[in-house]
């Protein structure tokens, strides 16, 4: 089926039209999305697609919210008001009991301190509430020895760095962010959005797997009190379903930063943009020697919340090592649950952006990526 493709790309972008317009033809007929891509801070490619799905349109990004959350960390380590080898109780006494006393903040943003959950699990309401979050997880035990091996902070991991960032200035990471990053460039990428953007808000759709894809789900190991289940909070007795996060009010409004942003493709990918390089005239947010540190890996191989093999830098995926090989070393970024994708390549210049309403087989960065960033990839080189 023919769908119509709106928006532009620039000259040598063409390609990506084709492939987008390609993909989408063989989605469900409800299929929204939005694709955004920046090479050396020029916007290259604005595409989106979808009946009532506009340019301005905003979607539930989930855990591409750890990038947003993980930049003003970088931006905190390189004014030298945060330093990575510190221990988390320099900044948060409190955060050392029940043997997380040695932790170090650079542990923390690798996935490696082993707090992925709380024994008895939060609330729906806890879980939009980044202070209370923290809070229980400073008295809660590591399930496993902090340093000693990496899982995914799925719900947690921007609670917790959050608080870091909220004792070292005396303001929410939310609050730095918006004076630093997101107001300055007029971003589409809120952690916490108005009041007034609601009507631009489009709630997230659920899965619809194939009957294979379902056996396939059904399948997946996941017993009540597994790591999984811990991390994703689906050992409580009455877990959310998935897009009911994105979907509360509550929780958009306060924008919790490990999976609480909402985002257009423009906000994903100029976010990227800005981080890594010159946009108008505005010099990159971050320095080179920062950019660097945030796309070296720390944490590579087994992952032991998601049991697969995961890449992780400083609070973001190793975007490269971990889903796109032929992407250039140090690329950064982070996938979201319904299937966003946004990262930054500092060796090709290429900041990009996904975002699709419903969330996509199996979870995480849906597949469409690969042959989307494939094609923005090819046309930022051949410039």
């Amino acid at each position: 089926m023919t769908r119509e493709i709106h928006g532009t790309v620039a000259a040598g972008f063409e390609a990506v039209r084709e492939e987008f317009a390609a993909f989408v033809a063989g989605e469900l007929p409800d299929y929204e999305g939005q694709l955004c891509a920046y090479v050396h801070g020029r916007r290259v490619v604005d595409l989106w697609a979808g009946d009532d799905n506009d340019a301005e349109s905003l979607y539930g990004v989930f855990s591409s919210t750890k990038g947003a959350a993980h930049l003003v960390v970088a931006l905190l380590v390189q004014d030298g008001t945060l330093e990575l080898e510190r221990r988390v109780t320099y900044y948060w006494p409190e955060f050392g009991a029940e043997g997380k006393a040695a932790l170090t903040l650079r542990d923390l943003l690798t996935h490696r301190a082993g707090l992925i959950g709380l024994d008895a699990g939060f609330s729906a309401q806890e879980l939009a509430d980044d202070r209370v979050i923290a809070e229980r997880l400073a008295d809660q035990r590591p399930f496993w020895r902090p340093g000693t091996a990496f899982g995914y902070h799925a719900f947690v991991l921007g609670a917790l760095t959050g608080e870091v960032v909220r004792r070292a200035t005396g303001h929410t990471l939310q609050e730095v962010y918006e004076e630093r990053i997101r107001a300055p460039y007029g971003l589409d990428f809120h952690l916490g959005l108005p009041e007034s953007l609601e009507p631009r808000f489009r709630s997230v759709q659920p899965m619809v797997p194939t009957p294979k894809q379902q056996a396939v789900l059904d399948a997946a190991p996941r017993g009540p009190h597994s790591l999984t289940s811990i991390a994703y909070n689906t050992h409580v007795p009455e877990p959310l379903e998935p897009v009911d996060h994105p979907n509360s009010r509550i929780v958009r409004a306060k924008g919790p930063a490990s999976a609480g942003g909402v985002a257009a493709a423009r906000g994903l990918a100029g976010m990227y943009a800005a981080a890594i390089s010159e946009v108008g005239e505005r010099p990159p947010l971050l320095k080179p020697d920062t950019v660097a540190e945030v796309g070296q890996i720390h944490s590579v191989g087994y992952d032991l919340v998601s049991r697969a093999h995961r890449a992780y830098g400083l609070g973001f995926q190793a975007t490269a090592d971990a889903w796109y090989p032929f992407l250039g070393a140090g690329a950064f970024g982070h996938s979201g649950a319904a299937g966003s994708q946004a990262f930054a390549d500092p060796r090709s210049g290429l900041a990009y952006g996904y975002t699709r309403r419903r969330c996509a087989y199996p979870g995480g960065a849906a597949p469409e990526n690969e042959r989307l960033i494939g094609a923005v990839h090819a046309a930022a080189l051949a410039l």
